[in-house]
């Protein structure tokens, strides 16, 4: 498990600056909640994270070390909003898996005996088969292209895509924004259940407090480019310090009490 460090994060788009000086820490093995309106800048900070997003300063730290001197994959990956747009439409599902698992996946013989094309191929098979059925997708389907799936599904193959490259972080970018109501509950419910059983920490981009307090064990909240409140996801939403955050929630929409749904005036 690792933690995700964001040490005075600073996105300039020419004179415009989109984040200034955020800093943030998300422990190994949690999931935090990053909120704000339209514009705020959570889902630019996302990206800066991944490199997607001009860093005019700042540093990001995965386990301690500087992410971006990493050789290699990068130890963060990020599930975009919209799963018709993050796979390639050319591509079937499965070699979209296949391409984000790692070279060495599976290999155990040393660096003088490399592994026959065939065995290799049956290994990483054999992983995207894994990481299709971890996400709920029958391995049978792998030669499908996108637009034989739902939406929900492209969702959860996006999703298995990530998980391939066994990152340390996930950063998940509105990923339920896109979905009818009827599917966004059982794509939360298998990225709770799956970051808990691989235990990676989670950056959880949302502009839906219900869902960012049911997957989250901190909320961070930002207005205007920066970093305004952060803490235990109870505590923030239940007694918010900013005037940001105490916004966020009253805009929140509220039932009627059965009482007042039976009146006539209601």
């Amino acid at each position: 498990m690792s933690s995700l460090e964001l040490r005075g994060i600073t996105v300039r788009y020419g004179r415009f600056t989109a984040v200034e000086n955020v800093d943030l820490l998300v422990p190994e093995g949690t999931v935090t909640g990053l909120i704000g309106g339209s514009g705020s800048g959570k889902s630019t900070l996302g990206k800066a994270v991944v490199g997607l997003a001009p860093m005019h300063s700042g540093r990001v730290l995965v386990a301690g070390s500087d992410a971006g001197r990493r050789r290699g994959r990068s130890p963060v990956q990020l599930v975009f909003q919209n799963p018709y747009a993050s796979l390639d439409p050319r591509m079937t599902i499965g070699a979209s898996v296949a391409e984000a698992v790692p070279r060495e996946t599976g290999s155990r013989e040393p660096p003088a005996r490399k592994a026959p094309a065939r065995e290799r191929r049956a290994v990483r098979e054999a992983e995207v088969a894994r990481y299709l059925e971890l996400v709920g997708i029958d391995p049978a389907r792998a030669a499908l292209t996108p637009d034989a799936l739902s939406g929900g599904q492209r969702q959860r193959v996006a999703l298995a895509r990530a998980l391939a490259a066994r990152p340390a972080v996930l950063i998940a970018d509105e990923i339920t924004s896109a979905l009818d109501v009827s599917v966004q509950g059982a794509v939360l419910n298998l990225l709770r259940r799956l970051q808990r059983e691989l235990g990676f920490a989670m950056l959880f981009i949302s502009h839906n407090l219900a869902v960012v307090r049911y997957v989250s064990d901190q909320v961070a909240v930002m207005d205007g480019g920066h970093l305004v409140e952060c803490g235990p996801t109870d505590r923030v939403l239940e007694h918010s310090e900013h005037p940001t955050t105490r916004n966020l929630i009253s805009c929140l929409p509220t039932l009627p009490s059965p009482e007042e749904a039976s009146c006539p005036d209601h």
